[in-house]
């Protein structure tokens, strides 16, 4: 396989694992658990095996078993006994590790494996909340500090955003589809980052309600002929990176100006560029939302 990352520095396993570098250093120096390998030029670095091990010694960690333990378990053994706690485990760390480990080695088949098993128990809407979202957090301090690359970000999104768009459109086949209410979904110019989008259609039809999901980029003015089609429209849309903070204010009462004022419409928005600005005040028909839960919520309640 290309383009597999097998070398990492004592701080891409701290930022990958959690475990602090100091930590992993007494580990390796007491326990003899890892074993770090060396450049010619003498730079100390970790093979992908070394990872993986890390990883299961967390996971066997964080499950109760002493790293002294630990240290006199046998490596396949070790790998096993995750296995098996894996199976009953609540806390979703393993099925984590296992889509890094896939992002890291560009593995579909790791990632397809990965979420079959979570589905067997678990529905797409639990590990939308409790894996992909906390593992897509991690993944945004990963590519900050260079510990991944926009490559392997854009590798994990894409497979997510699969099972979203799969998950719709089993959604769509047993949709009635009658409610009146219409919900157009959205993203301003230049905002790209549509995955919480993508959900948050899919929850606006598994649940019967008729949605219009226009994607990235969509300029203001684009929005104005929906309403020669439709009475009811709540317009949603999430904030990422676009319109900048210092724009947000303006960009509302543009949209209040162009889209609110002529119709009964509303506007429900949410992402980070909400938390930069002060949004007391806001123009009637304009709600904000914390969060893709909390604003899914909203959709159940406000028939």
């Amino acid at each position: 396989m290309n383009n597999i990352k097998s070398s990492f520095s004592i701080k891409d396993l701290e930022n990958l694992t959690g475990i602090k570098a100091h930590t992993i250093r007494i580990w390796e120096k007491r326990y003899n658990l890892l074993e770090p390998k060396r450049t010619d030029t003498n730079i100390r670095y970790y093979d992908l095996e070394s990872f993986q091990k890390l990883l299961n010694i967390s996971f066997l960690n964080n499950n109760g078993y002493k790293i002294s333990k630990i240290s006199k378990i046998d490596e396949s053994e070790i790998l096993e006994l995750v296995k098996s706690i894996a199976i009953k485990d609540e806390s979703n760390n393993h099925a984590i590790n296992s889509f890094k480990l896939a992002m890291l080695n560009f593995d579909q088949n790791l990632f397809f494996n990965t979420y079959d098993s979570l589905l067997k128990e678990k529905s797409f809407t639990y590990i939308f909340f409790e894996v992909f979202i906390p593992m897509l957090a991690n993944i945004g301090v990963l590519w900050q500090t260079d510990t991944i690359t926009p490559a392997h970000e854009h590798f994990i999104s894409s497979l997510i955003r699969q099972k979203i768009i799969a998950n719709t459109e089993k959604a769509q086949l047993k949709s009635t589809n009658d409610s009146k209410k219409t919900f157009v979904l959205y993203l301003p110019d230049n905002e790209i980052h549509e995955l919480g989008l993508l959900y948050i259609n899919y929850e606006i039809i598994n649940n019967g309600y008729h949605s219009i999901f226009l994607g990235p980029s969509v300029p203001i003015d684009s929005l104005k002929d929906l309403q020669n089609y439709y009475d009811d429209i709540t317009f949603i849309s999430y904030f990422t990176i676009k319109p900048e903070k210092e724009n947000v204010l303006s960009y509302l009462n543009s949209f209040t100006d162009e889209i609110l004022k002529s119709r009964s419409s509303k506007f429900w928005i949410l992402g980070q560029m909400l938390t930069q600005v002060n949004l007391e005040n806001l123009p009637e028909g304009i709600q904000t939302f914390e969060n893709i839960k909390s604003l899914t919520e909203a959709i159940l309640i406000n028939e």
